[in-house]
């Protein structure tokens, strides 16, 4: 029996990912046509033996994410909770709070994926390397290779090439140490708690010496929940013979900024043709014209004279008039551009500012107006055109 832990955050974190989240919870926010965390629970209904899917985040309950647990769970045929957190408690600390609900049932093992990583989920690759291992109580990161300079910005694993066991781990270093870079997708057993208990434990006896020294400790009871995955729990297992790296060749990117949506979207949508391709817009006699991978929603209204992609996802409810060009966007739904309009960019993979148009909900653009990597915030309705400019 297997579980699945996706940790969703809150909203006191991802604030590069603002404005769009204003009006979009992130893990909802559509990628390649669906919500976001959609693209994990997917891919873990696809491993065998899956039991039951946890979402771990301090996101308050609201209806729309009520409304999408539900759909997911009639959809996917699985049951799939969400454990709200009292504060934010850390990768490490949300798992290990709510450690109970997770060993319920007792599954041999678990999955836990950030949210805001696009993959193609080698999960029952991961689990077939785990068991290779031979160690039952072993765990695996899934990792893949980044450049020199790209590695800085992530975290850092150095492997034995042979065995793959990870011997030293550094999170965002300073200067180089690796080029392969923690995918923040993972497979623990339920012994990953002993080493997490281990970090909260010593956490509370500093934070208890500290307060007998009369050092200052705000909130220090809570302090001593807040753990790092990363931090705190991997550079302490690395050279331990605990803990292994399964390397991916398959696609990933983290989703940390809007540019990053439009990327990991264009990622998905290339692999609807062999996993989804009723998402697919086809070229159809009638219809607009099609150019490479583009998702349109069932109740979008598309003038036929359209020309839509590549790397095209319209939102519910959209309306696109005649002669309209998009290409490289996301349009929210709700959206209306009107006749002859344009929305166009250019992205260019893994750079540190890509050039982005994404449309928020219920925007109203008019006719024969060009938006250039632009951000409109939702319920805009602007009457020119725009060139690199976020409007508010």
């Amino acid at each position: 029996m297997l579980k699945a832990v996706i940790l969703i955050g809150g909203p006191q974190k991802g604030t590069r990912f603002r404005p769009l989240s204003f009006e979009v919870p992130k893990p909802l926010f559509p990628v390649a046509g669906v919500p976001m965390i959609q693209h994990h629970i997917e891919a873990c209904t696809k491993v065998p033996s899956m039991k039951e899917i946890l979402l771990v985040g301090f996101y308050q309950p609201n209806e729309a994410l009520s409304r999408f647990l539900v759909s997911a769970q009639q959809e996917f045929k699985i049951p799939i909770r969400y454990l709200q957190e009292y504060a934010a408690l850390g990768t490490g600390g949300g798992i290990y709070h709510f450690r109970d609900q997770i060993l319920s049932g007792s599954p041999e093992a678990f999955f836990v994926l950030n949210a805001d990583v696009c993959s193609a989920f080698p999960l029952p690759e991961m689990l077939a390397f785990q068991q290779q291992r031979g160690d039952p109580h072993s765990f695996v990161m899934l990792g893949t290779t980044a450049n020199r300079k790209q590695s800085l910005n992530y975290g850092c694993i150095v492997a034995n090439t042979e065995t793959c066991e990870v011997l030293h781990y550094v999170e965002k270093p300073s200067t180089f140490v690796s080029e392969i870079i923690n995918c923040g997708i993972y497979l623990f057993t339920p012994a990953i708690f002993q080493h997490i208990g281990e970090v909260f434990q010593r956490t509370q006896q500093e934070l208890l010496l500290g307060t007998c020294l009369g050092e200052e400790s705000p909130n220090g009871w809570q302090r001593a929940e807040v753990i790092r995955l990363e931090q705190d729990v991997f550079t302490a297992l690395a050279g331990r013979g605990k803990l292994y790296v399964y390397k991916t060749d398959g696609f990933w990117s983290q989703i940390k900024s809007a540019g990053s949506a439009i990327y990991a979207s264009r990622l998905y949508l290339s692999q609807y043709s062999q996993c989804h391709p009723e998402r697919l817009a086809p070229n159809s006699p009638g219809g607009p014209t099609i150019r490479g991978n583009v998702y349109i929603h069932p109740t979008a209204s598309i003038d036929r004279s359209a020309v839509l992609g590549p790397n095209v996802s319209i939102g519910k409810g959209v309306t696109v008039g005649a002669g309209v060009r998009v290409r490289e966007s996301i349009i929210l739904h709700g959206a209306s551009l009107q006749d002859h309009t344009c929305v166009l960019n250019s992205i260019r993979p893994l750079t540190a500012h890509r050039p982005i148009t994404i449309l928020g909900c219920n925007v109203t653009i008019p006719a024969e107006v060009v938006i250039l990597n632009s951000i409109v915030l939702p319920h805009k309705e602007l009457s020119r055109s725009f060139k690199n400019q976020i409007i508010l």
